[in-house]
C-alpha cells in the first residue's frame, strides 16, 4: 500500500520542483529554438566560415551528453574565472545541447520546400525577409514540427539531470526523499505524475498543431502554385 499521508506531505515540495523544471526547460527551448533556427539557415544557404563553424558544434553538442557538458560549465569554467549559478548552467547547457537537434529539424524542414515555391515567392514581389516568413517558414516548420516536437519532449527529459549542479529539480527532490525516508514508490509516483503533468499537454498541443501547421502550409503552397 502507498503511504497517503507521505504523498501528500511532500506535495509542495515537487510543485516547486516543477516549477523549477518548467521555467528553466523554458528558457532552454525557447534559446535552443532560436539557435537552431539560425545554424540552420546558416547552412542552408552555405554561409562561408560560418557554416564550417556550425557543423563543428553540431558535432560537438550531439556527441557529448548534457551532464558532461554541465559538469564542464559548472566546475570547469570557474578554473579559468568564469562563475555561473546553477540556472544559467543548466539553461546555457541545454541551449547548447538542443540547439544542434534544433538545427537538423529546421535544416531538414527547410530544405524540404521546393526551389519553385521560393522563386514564386520572389516572382511576386516579396522581399527576402518576407519570402521566408510567408512562404519557406510555414511549410518548412509543417514539416519539421513532429522532429521539433519530439526534440522539445527530449530536452525536458534531460532535465532529470540538473541536480549535478545542485539545482533542487523533480530528480533531485525524488532522489533525497528517497533517501531519508526510504518511500521509493512514493516519490517515484510523485516524480512521473509530475512529468506527465508536463509533458502530456505538450504532446496533445503539438498534435493539434501540427494537424493545423500542414493544412495551411499546403495551403499556402496552393495558392502560390495556383493549383
Amino acid at each position: 500500500m502507498l503511504n497517503g499521508d507521505f504523498i501528500q506531505q511532500n506535495v509542495p515540495l515537487y510543485q516547486e520542483a516543477l516549477w523549477l523544471t518548467v521555467r528553466l526547460a523554458f528558457w532552454g527551448i525557447l534559446g535552443a529554438t532560436g539557435l537552431g533556427l539560425l545554424i540552420s539557415v546558416i547552412k542552408l544557404y552555405k554561409i562561408p566560415v560560418l557554416s564550417q563553424l556550425s557543423q563543428v558544434y553540431i558535432e560537438l553538442s550531439r556527441n557529448t551528453p548534457l551532464l558532461i557538458q554541465l559538469y564542464f560549465l559548472y566546475f570547469g569554467l570557474p578554473k579559468i574565472g568564469l562563475i555561473l549559478n546553477p540556472e544559467t548552467c543548466a539553461v546555457a547547457g541545454l541551449i547548447f545541447l538542443g540547439g544542434s537537434y534544433m538545427a537538423e529539424t529546421f535544416r531538414s524542414g527547410l530544405e524540404a520546400v521546393t526551389r519553385t515555391q521560393i522563386e514564386l515567392g520572389l516572382s511576386i514581389g516579396l522581399t527576402f525577409a518576407q519570402n521566408f516568413r510567408y512562404v519557406i517558414f510555414p511549410q518548412a516548420l509543417a514539416v519539421a514540427l513532429p522532429s521539433f516536437t519530439a526534440n522539445v519532449i527530449f530536452l525536458i527529459k534531460e532535465t532529470s539531470v540538473f541536480s549535478v549542479v545542485a539545482l533542487a529539480d523533480l530528480m533531485y527532490v525524488a532522489k533525497d526523499l528517497i533517501g531519508l525516508y526510504y518511500e521509493t514508490d512514493e516519490a517515484l509516483l510523485m516524480l512521473v505524475i509530475a512529468y506527465l503533468i508536463v509533458l502530456l499537454p505538450i504532446s496533445l498541443v503539438f498534435a493539434w498543431l501540427e494537424r493545423r501547421l500542414r493544412h495551411e502550409g499546403f495551403g499556402s503552397k496552393r495558392s502560390l502554385s495556383g493549383k
